[in-house]
């Protein structure tokens, strides 16, 4: 059909809505938990509010349909985030696409989506990366206005400094795999993820994270 767009293409473009894709390899363990640790916190920030960003998730060698790893699930609980209706997704270009930023596990997974192609280098990230640049953002020059259009400042502000405040180190920027690892060690990159989602989630928000009772 002449004229046609197709949905995906336009979705991460919505002027009401910010998608944020995590990426990593089988979409059950890091990416599921870094997607609803996210969500849990932009709901404890926004409130109602939080429909304004979509956070979703995908694996470069997704699980289809798979459930959440059993462990993944408990860390979630335990930080007080939702677990349930979780089902696993392979990485597709429609996701990529429709996001408007793409935080990835590792180094290896932000090439990966990258290497897709839809213009995706300037909103691709790993999790640890754009951390470390949201931190080094001034957030008094972020715009006032509605949710999205500060969080694509923040995009496009962390895309302008990544050439300049490069990486302590090449592990500085990873998320290691616990898959098939007991609880124990899914609890510290539980852990890792949400310490390092807690000033992004801020910074996209402009509300620090409330004090807990």
């Amino acid at each position: 059909m002449p004229g046609y767009v197709p949905d995906y293409v336009t979705a991460g473009q919505s002027d009401d809505v910010f998608r944020v894709l995590h990426v990593c390899t089988g979409n059950v363990c890091r990416s599921p938990m870094a997607e609803r640790l996210m969500r849990h916190g932009l709901a404890r920030r926004l409130g109602d509010g939080a429909a304004g960003i979509l956070v979703e998730s995908a694996g470069t060698w997704g699980h289809e349909g798979a459930p959440m790893e059993a462990h993944a699930a408990a860390v979630l609980t335990e930080f007080g985030a939702d677990p349930c209706r979780f089902t696993g997704r392979e990485l597709l270009d429609d996701h990529v696409i429709g996001a408007d930023l793409v935080l990835t596990a590792t180094r290896d997974h932000r090439a990966q989506v990258i290497s897709m192609g839809h213009a995706a280098g300037l909103r691709t990230f790993t999790l640890k990366e754009f951390t470390r640049l949201v931190r080094a953002i001034d957030q008094a020059t972020l715009p006032d206005g509605g949710v999205t259009e500060r969080a694509r400042a923040l995009v496009r502000a962390a895309a302008a400094l990544r050439g300049w405040l490069l990486a302590p180190s090449a592990e500085a920027d990873e998320v290691h795999d616990p898959y098939g690892a007991p609880v124990s060690y899914f609890r510290s990159i539980g852990e890792e993820i949400h310490t390092a989602l807690d000033p992004v989630v801020t910074a996209l928000t402009g509300i620090p994270a409330p004090a807990t009772v």
